[in-house]
């Protein structure tokens, strides 16, 4: 159980969420969990969608930014983050289940990727601190300047909708996933 009201409806929600939240219904045909309890904040839900919106617009492409989500989910340990992203990565981004666990185990089977997602987990581990060196190893896997910059952006949202879900407790909504030794 949440730790919060996640509202039921859109129609439940606060106003100013509710015009937000039809559109989450007409993009996805469902309002998950995760975007109900945002909703408590109108301007919370306004700045995530934002972000998120602008960032479906960047260099990276579907699938990589769903390995990104699926390995900081797993180091945040977000269940809920987990859930979600391995249904969208299976449904959406047509990832394999061999693809989804090397994403959580911090890799990719695809070795451009694979660079990505080690960028990822160490800047999430670093804490943003990390050396030159992993930015020479992004960028020599064929990363643009531009592409980087999406990677840490890509980490910063996600570890915003893992410590939502983490910290509010959001009921997961999506298939569950069996945990994983890090």
């Amino acid at each position: 159980m949440s730790r919060i009201p996640t509202p039921s409806t859109t129609d439940t929600a606060p106003q100013g969420s509710r015009e937000l939240l039809g559109a989450v219904q007409k993009q996805l045909g469902s309002v998950p969990n995760m975007f109900r309890i945002i909703s408590n904040s109108p301007a919370a839900l306004e700045g995530y969608l934002g972000l998120n919106g602008a960032l479906a617009k960047g260099k990276l492409d579907p699938a990589t930014r769903e390995r990104i989500a699926l390995a900081v989910a797993q180091v945040n340990g977000c269940n809920y983050c987990l859930a979600a992203h391995t249904y969208l990565g299976e449904n959406i981004a047509k990832l394999t289940g061999a693809e989804i666990l090397a994403n959580r185990k911090g890799g990719s089977t695809d070795a451009k990727a694979d660079a990505a997602v080690r960028f990822a987990v160490e800047t999430v581990n670093a804490r943003g601190k990390v050396d030159a060196d992993e930015i020479s190893k992004v960028k020599a896997a064929g990363y643009s300047d531009a592409e980087i910059v999406e990677i840490i952006v890509h980490v910063a949202l996600n570890t915003l909708t893992n410590y939502v879900n983490s910290t509010l407790g959001t009921e997961i909504d999506f298939p569950t996933v069996d945990t994983i030794a890090a």
